[in-house]
């Protein structure tokens, strides 16, 4: 095989009931030169027996990463391939046909690009119809992505790339946390890892991007779809998500050196908007539950503030 212009990279833990569609939305990819790597990180379930079901296919790779951490798992993926382009598929997402083309294509005519990533739409289970008290952003929360039918270059940071359909160049990634943490790469305080519905992590690429000079793109026909597996359909899921995209919000600010008594300030000044428009909104289910899980977010950003005030770790 040619040497791959660009890597799909699938990184998983049990997630064996939604993989084999993941991997199988890449082996059927357009792109001339490609290679997949599917890294097990540290998953108990049926993971290696469904990539070995599609080995020994020439593009595809397994690794197994036996640390914990949807960064740490990333890093791994981009060690594991030459490619200088890295795009990352979640493992329970179907990639377009098109989807690896369209992106590299991209990363060869901008070489300013650093991170791009495409339309997101959702998979919902046994074809479901979504709850009345998931609003418009709710499902962002999701994984749904649009922000229109033109590639769009991000300027603000909250509309970066969603995790699960994301492409980054290496170039650009192995200059990331050189000084902090010595290596290239994701930074290991970011992610999911396990129970701990940890985020931020694009989020804080593409702030590094824009501050050095580099392009963020949105590219609508790097489609992929989401699939929305039970369990992310009840109340108790976001509000604990929520949770761990306040301590995620927390921890980049400690990154960035915007730490200090402002913190408890802004998080308590977000915590009583959110509940004022909770209850203005009673009447309304998905309005009201927005607002509650942004009250909970910041519950969740001030109880890591005032642990890391008193030096205590983050909350299991």
């Amino acid at each position: 095989m040619p040497q791959p212009q660009i890597a799909a990279i699938i990184c998983t833990h049990n997630r064996d009931n939604y993989l084999g569609a993941a991997i199988d939305s890449l082996l059927a990819q357009d792109c001339p030169d490609f290679e997949i790597i599917v890294v097990d990180n540290a998953s108990s379930d049926r993971t290696r027996e469904v990539v070995e079901q599609r080995l020994p296919h020439p593009r595809l790779k397994y690794v197994y990463e036996e640390e914990l951490g949807l960064s740490v798992a990333r890093n791994r993926g981009a060690k594991e391939t030459t490619a200088p382009i890295l795009a990352y598929l979640d493992d329970d997402a179907e990639a377009s046909p098109q989807w690896l083309r369209v992106l590299l294509t991209a990363y060869q005519n901008n070489e300013k690009l650093a991170v791009a990533g495409g339309k997101v739409t959702l998979i919902w289970h046994n074809n479901a119809t979504p709850p009345n008290w998931i609003s418009p952003e709710l499902a962002g929360g999701l994984g749904l992505y649009d922000l229109g039918d033109k590639m769009v270059y991000i300027k603000d940071p909250g509309l970066t790339p969603r995790g699960l359909n994301y492409s980054i160049r290496r170039t650009f990634l192995d200059q990331t946390f050189l000084d902090k943490i010595g290596i290239g790469g994701f930074d290991p305080n970011l992610g999911r890892k396990g129970k701990k519905l940890l985020s931020n992590e694009e989020l804080y690429m593409t702030e590094l991007a824009l501050k050095k000079g580099w392009q963020v793109a949105y590219i609508p026909e790097a489609l992929a779809a989401h699939n929305v597996a039970p369990e992310r359909m009840k109340p108790d899921w976001f509000l604990r998500r929520s949770w761990w995209q306040g301590v995620s919000e927390c921890y980049r600010e400690k990154s960035a050196g915007r730490t200090g008594i402002g913190q408890i300030r802004r998080g308590g000044e977000r915590m009583i908007r959110g509940l004022y428009k909770s209850l203005k909104y009673f009447s309304d289910p998905a309005k009201r539950f927005d607002n509650l899980t942004y009250t909970y977010c910041q519950i969740g950003y001030l109880s890591s503030v005032l642990q890391g005030m008193m030096g205590v770790g983050s909350r299991e």
